[in-house]
């Protein structure tokens, strides 16, 4: 069961992926398409506050574990998660791989940006499983598509925030 719930969410990120893609502008005058630059990003993620709509963490669902959380993505690369009165603190940042060799840290080219998220262990073992170099998929002024291979176990990570 595991199996076809994994290969059906790789299917419908496929699905989405090919929609997105069908449908970009070439020019990089929109913020709103997959083009954008890391700054670009930067600035749509800082602009308001979030919650993560989906949360794929190799072969199940995790979604339900940040129900409730607000994340709110600082200029100063602050990233807060507050629920009611538990608040917890982490780092962000977006880097363009542009600037980097041929090849970064995940093994996949160097023509994608990272989403770097990084939660302190000591904080909670479910945001731990956020900690990550993530790849931008798509970026919207209201949707953010994160996605990450893991070198250990060639797992498929998808992580989706949504604007409050």
């Amino acid at each position: 069961m595991k199996k076809v719930k994994k290969i059906a969410a790789v299917v419908i990120l496929a699905l989405v992926s090919l929609t997105v893609a069908c449908s970009k502008d070439d020019s990089n005058d929109n913020p709103e398409d997959n083009g954008n630059s890391a700054d670009q990003v930067r600035e749509i993620a800082t602009n308001g506050t979030w919650r993560i709509s989906y949360f794929f963490d190799t072969d199940q669902d995790e979604t339900s574990d940040f129900t409730g959380y607000i994340f709110t993505f600082g200029e100063d690369g602050k990233l807060t998660a507050t629920k009611g009165s538990t608040t917890i603190t982490g780092d962000w940042s977006v880097l363009d791989d542009s600037s980097n060799s041929s090849s970064d840290d995940d093994g996949n080219s160097s023509d994608d940006d990272d989403f770097n998220i990084f939660f302190p262990v000591s904080e909670s073992s479910d945001f731990e499983d956020l900690n990550d170099d993530w790849d931008i998929v798509s970026v919207t002024a209201n949707k953010i598509e994160l996605t990450d291979v893991s070198g250990g176990n060639g797992g498929t990570d998808f992580l989706t925030f949504e604007k409050q």
